[in-house]
């Protein structure tokens, strides 16, 4: 652990700036949650950066979280918050939240750009146990300003990010996309959701609303998993509490920037999202429908058709299906984002890390980027678990 006594500087020229800066490595404690929730106040940031989203992992997620703050002539230049994680025998520092942070981009002053020198520098003198930084999933830019993390030692995400544009509203949304069969099948949807008992959509608003969706949702996705041969991410009693405690936190707010819907159709759950909203976009960061008589009607298409006309309605400028490549997300889909990992090795271990992740990534983009190919991995792997063959859907 980093103890609030042991600060560490080091001192780098930045290539944008005559003034030095000034990196230092501090534990999340309560004043550095103020400080950086205070930082974050004005900044650009994503999700993963939001401060309940990394306060639900330092106070639920069991590990270590620090933060490097970069200052000039004593203001913040940046805040980057990690979490220090064991990986064999190998220290590594991530974003809080691991496989579920995606789409990050760190709170930062535009002219922090460049920064890779005084991280390592930083980094390496306050905690030379760890072997490498590794940023998974980073967005290039967001609303035009670069994301600083991005340097030359940067790698493309094997996986790509899928969202809407919702300029012009609704009608304009389905108008680009299909809208006329679109509506047409919302309108049988509709029908067959009647006959079978009627249906609500509807938002979480109370603990009680919370914990039902959360555990619905992770029974139906670990049956999704099972079906489709992968490892459940979403197991981890750690990961449990640490969506609960954002969604939960989330209540009350004027503002939530965490919201769990689901749909329901003869009084029983068919369908959850839950989604976080930061400035002008709505991501969904999860999703799940159960397989049972209903599951040819697509409750889950349903529910995202709902959700996207909702998130018109608010006004906001862009749904968010977040990383991975589905027919489903491209059915409304406008805008591609390749996104990057940041690789900082820190030690000779780090480095051979890095090399491997790197060759993995790379392995891995190509396969997904080849349709056939990830499509025939993605049969197997279903086959071998024993479930259906069909192409995934949201159901």
């Amino acid at each position: 652990m980093v103890d609030a006594a042991e600060i560490f500087d080091a001192r780098a020229t930045d290539s944008t700036a005559r003034l030095p800066v000034t990196g230092r490595v501090l534990p999340f404690d309560a004043e550095t949650r103020g400080a950086y929730s205070r930082f974050c106040s004005d900044k650009l940031h994503s999700t993963p950066q939001k401060p309940a989203f990394v306060e639900a992992w330092a106070d639920d997620g069991g590990s270590e979280l620090i933060v490097v703050e970069l200052v000039r002539s004593g203001d913040p230049l940046m805040m980057l918050v990690l979490e220090v994680v064991k990986e064999g025998v190998t220290t590594i520092a991530r974003f809080p939240g691991g496989r579920h942070a995606n789409g990050s981009f760190v709170p930062s002053h535009e002219e922090s750009a460049g920064i890779g020198d005084i991280l390592r520098e930083t980094i390496t003198q306050a905690r030379p146990d760890i072997d490498l930084v590794l940023l998974e999933r980073n967005e290039p830019a967001r609303r035009g300003l670069a994301n600083p993390l991005r340097t030359e030692s940067c790698q493309q995400s094997p996986n790509v990010a899928l969202a809407v544009d919702l300029a012009g509203g609704f009608d304009a949304v389905l108008e680009r996309n299909s809208g006329k069969r679109k509506r047409k099948k919302y309108r049988s949807q509709t029908r067959k959701f009647e006959a079978a008992g009627g249906h609500r959509r509807f938002a979480a608003s109370t603990p009680q609303d919370v914990d039902r969706l959360l555990s619905a949702f992770y029974e139906m996705k670990a049956a999704r998993f099972r079906q489709m041969g992968v490892t459940d991410v979403f197991a981890p009693d750690t990961v449990k509490r640490s969506f609960r405690h954002m969604f939960a936190g989330a209540l009350g707010s004027a503002k939530p920037e965490f919201v769990l819907h689901g749909l329901e159709v003869g009084g029983v759950l068919r369908a959850i999202t839950g989604s976080s909203i930061s400035g002008d976009r709505l991501t969904c960061e999860f999703s799940a429908f159960a397989d049972d008589e209903l599951s040819g009607a697509s409750p889950g298409d349903f529910l995202f058709f709902e959700n996207i006309r909702e998130a018109c309605e608010m006004g906001l400028d862009i749904y968010d299906f977040g990383v991975g490549d589905e027919l489903y997300k491209r059915q409304w889909c406008d805008i591609e984002t390749k996104h990057f990992d940041f690789h900082l090795p820190l030690t000779s271990r780090g480095y051979a890390v890095s090399a491997i992740g790197r060759m993995s990534g790379a392995v891995k983009r190509t396969i997904k980027e080849n349709q056939l190919v990830w499509s025939l991995l993605k049969r197997a792997r279903r086959s071998r678990s024993g479930g259906s063959a069909a192409d995934d859907s949201s159901g």
